[in-house]
């Protein structure tokens, strides 16, 4: 069983289904999961190394940067401890912009350049997902907690 915190922001709803939708994959595994929003539950980058596995979800607009509640996040890990904490970054946007998914980009580039622990794939959905979408997040989830698992095993 794993800890893991699914951190996420959403202004239209759709970035909160994909969060709820990897949230009930997890605890339907049995893993002890707790759930932030960066507008009303903010955490402090000291506390990601508490965690197995850091779910980090994010929607982009029309020019695709971190949204404004999540901006703070974003630039204090530059002095976070990662530790072994494997991490998975996910979310929404619109093809209809010049860049889709920029935000999920930008994160995920971010902690990789930290030397972050992170699951291979970067889950992106374009507007609300489909039950297609809520199946092959459920396989991002797992595989992510997979990696957490077998570092644990290493350590």
């Amino acid at each position: 069983m794993a800890n893991i915190l699914l951190l996420y922001i959403s202004t239209t709803g759709n970035t909160e289904m994909m969060a709820e939708a990897i949230a009930g994959y997890l605890e339907y595994k049995e893993h002890d999961v707790e759930i932030r929003t960066f507008d009303f539950d903010p955490i402090d980058v000291d506390e990601l190394s508490d965690y197995d596995a850091v779910f980090i979800g994010t929607h982009s607009s029309d020019d695709g940067e971190v949204p404004f509640e999540a901006e703070d996040f974003y630039d204090e890990l530059d002095d976070a401890d990662l530790g072994t904490t494997t991490f998975a970054v996910f979310g929404s946007g619109d093809t209809a912009y010049d860049e889709f998914c920029l935000s999920v980009d930008l994160m995920g580039d971010k902690l990789k350049f930290l030397g972050a622990k992170l699951a291979p794939v970067r889950f992106k959905v374009d507007l609300t997902p489909s039950n297609e979408d809520i199946e092959q997040l459920e396989q991002f989830a797992e595989a992510a907690i997979q990696i957490a698992a077998n570092e644990n095993k290493d350590s």
